[in-house]
C-alpha cells in the first residue's frame, strides 16, 4: 500500500511501545514496576477533588457540545489570570489558545512557524522534537548536552547552530531528565536569541522560541522555575509558551492545555487547530475555569501532590546512590522537578546470566523488565545514542511501595551481570 513519504518514514514512539509491552504483561498478571510513561495512576495520584466535582457538574449541566475552537472564554480568562498571578506574565486572554493537552499546541507552533526545510534547534535528550520536525518537514538540529550540566543546554552549545534557524525548542523542567534551567544559563540563551533577532534584516523570518513549561509547578526544594520573557522582556514577540493542567494537577486524561504568546502567532495557531479540531472537551474546560481561581484548593493540592511525587523520586535516587556506594556502576541526579529521575546504568558490554552480551540500552531495557521486573525508558528514546547509559524513571504510574520493592530486584539483576 502506498502512503505519503512522511507517513512511510515516520517512526513510532519508543516510549509508548515499551509502555504498551509492559502494560500487556501487567494485564496478564505479571508484577512489574512500570516507570515508563509520563502519566499518572489515578488510584495513586487522583486529580483534585474540586476539579473532579466541577467536571461532573459541567456534564450534568449538559455541556457536551462543541466548545469554541480557540477555547472557552472563561478558561482563557482564568488561565491568563493564573499565569499573571503565579508567574507575573501579563497576557490578554485573546493571546491564549486552549487545546486537548500540550501536544496539539506544540505541533501547531511548528506548523505556524516552520516551513519545510527550516532549521529547528533543540537539545537532546528532549521529548518528541525530532518527531515534530519530521511531521513538519523541518531540518532537525540536535544539540548534544552533558550530564555535567544536568543535560540542560548551555548558550555555548546552542550558539553555533542559531544562525538561520527558525525555531529554538526548549523545555524546563525537562522531560526526560527532571532537571531545570539555572537563571544564568537561561539568561545567556535568551541573550543569544535577542542578539540573533537584532542581527536579522526586516525581510528575514525571526528566530522564535518554543518554551515548554508544562511541568513548571512541579519543582522541589529550593529549585526555582525561570522563563524567557520574565528574564528578557524583549523576547515577548518571539516566545510561545506551552502550559496546562496535565502534569501539575495529575490530569493527563482531562486533556486541558493552553499556549500563549505573540498575538500574530497565536492567531495562526488558532486557525490551524480550528481545522484539526484538537480542542479540549467543553465540560473539562468549564471545570478548569472554575477550579483555577480557587487559590487555596490549588495550593493545598499542589503541596500534597508534590510531596508525594518527591518522596517517590527521592526513594529511587537514594536507592541508586546506595548501590553506587556499594560499587555498582550506577548513578542518578538529584530530582529537581517534573516526575522524572535521571538514572545511569553503565553496564553495557557485560554478560547476562543467560550468556547474552548487552550491546545497547534497548537490550538492557529488556533484561531489566525480565529479570528485575522494572521498566525504564532509555535516553535513546529522546534522541541520544543507543549506547548512552542514561535512563528516565517516571514515578507517576507506580506507588512508593512498588518502587521500594523494585530496588532490591534492580540491585540483584545488576549484580548478576558479568
Amino acid at each position: 500500500m502506498q502512503v505519503s513519504r512522511m507517513a512511510g518514514s515516520l517512526i513510532g514512539s519508543e516510549i509508548i511501545k515499551i509502555g504498551n509491552e509492559v502494560n500487556d504483561m501487567i494485564r496478564k498478571g505479571e508484577q512489574i514496576c512500570n516507570l515508563t510513561i509520563g502519566d499518572f495512576d489515578p488510584s495513586i495520584f487522583p486529580i483534585p477533588a474540586e476539579l473532579e466535582a466541577e467536571i461532573t457538574t459541567a456534564y450534568q449541566a449538559g455541556h457536551t457540545n462543541y466548545p469554541p475552537a480557540n477555547g472557552m472564554a472563561a478558561l482563557r480568562e482564568a488561565a491568563a489570570a493564573f499565569t499573571k498571578s503565579r508567574l507575573g506574565l501579563a497576557y490578554s486572554p485573546n493571546d491564549f489558545l486552549v487545546a486537548g493537552g500540550s501536544r496539539p499546541l506544540i505541533y501547531a507552533t511548528y506548523l505556524a512557524l516552520v516551513d519545510p526545510g527550516d532549521k529547528v534547534v533543540f537539545p537532546v535528550p528532549s521529548w518528541n522534537n525530532n518527531h515534530y520536525c519530521h511531521l513538519s518537514s523541518a531540518e532537525a538540529v540536535m544539540v548534544e548536552t552533558r550530564p555535567e550540566n544536568n543535560f540542560m543546554p548551555t548558550a555555548a552549545e546552542l550558539a553555533p547552530h542559531l544562525a538561520g534557524a527558525t525555531l529554538l525548542a526548549l523545555c524546563s523542567p525537562l522531560n526526560p531528565t527532571g532537571t531545570v534551567f539555572s537563571r544564568e544559563d537561561l539568561e545567556a540563551i535568551c541573550d543569544l536569541v535577542v542578539a540573533e533577532n537584532k542581527r536579522r534584516g526586516p525581510g528575514e523570518k525571526p528566530l522564535y522560541l518554543l518554551y515548554d513549561q508544562i511541568y513548571w509547578l512541579l519543582t522541589f526544594g529550593n529549585t526555582e522555575h525561570y522563563d524567557p520573557v520574565n528574564l528578557r522582556p524583549e523576547l515577548r514577540d518571539y516566545t510561545v509558551y506551552i502550559d496546562g493542567i496535565s502534569k501539575c494537577l495529575a490530569a493527563t486524561g482531562v486533556r486541558v492545555g493552553y499556549a500563549f504568546g505573540p498575538a500574530a502567532v497565536i492567531d495562526k495557531m488558532k486557525a490551524i487547530l480550528g481545522h484539526v479540531g484538537a480542542w479540549a472537551p467543553k465540560a473539562e474546560q468549564i471545570a478548569t475555569a472554575q477550579y483555577l481561581p480557587q487559590t487555596a484548593a490549588v495550593d493545598g493540592f499542589l503541596d500534597s501532590f508534590k510531596q508525594k511525587v518527591q518522596h517517590s523520586l527521592e526513594a529511587l535516587h537514594q536507592g541508586l546512590q546506595a548501590m553506587k556506594a556499594d560499587g555498582l556502576p550506577v548513578d542518578s541526579m538529584v530530582p529537581m522537578g517534573a516526575i522524572y529521575l535521571t538514572a545511569k546504568l553503565d553496564v553495557l558490554g557485560r554478560r547476562t546470566p543467560g550468556g547474552q552480551v548487552l550491546t545497547s540500552t534497548k537490550e538492557l531495557t529488556s533484561y531489566l523488565i525480565s529479570e528485575a521486573r522494572l521498566a525504564l525508558v532509555p535516553f535513546s528514546a529522546f534522541g541520544t545514542d543507543g549506547t548512552s547509559p542514561w535512563f528516565r524513571m517516571s514515578v507517576g504510574g507506580a506507588s512508593l511501595e512498588s518502587i521500594e520493592a523494585a530496588l532490591p530486584r534492580l540491585r540483584a539483576a545488576l549484580e548478576a551481570l558479568r
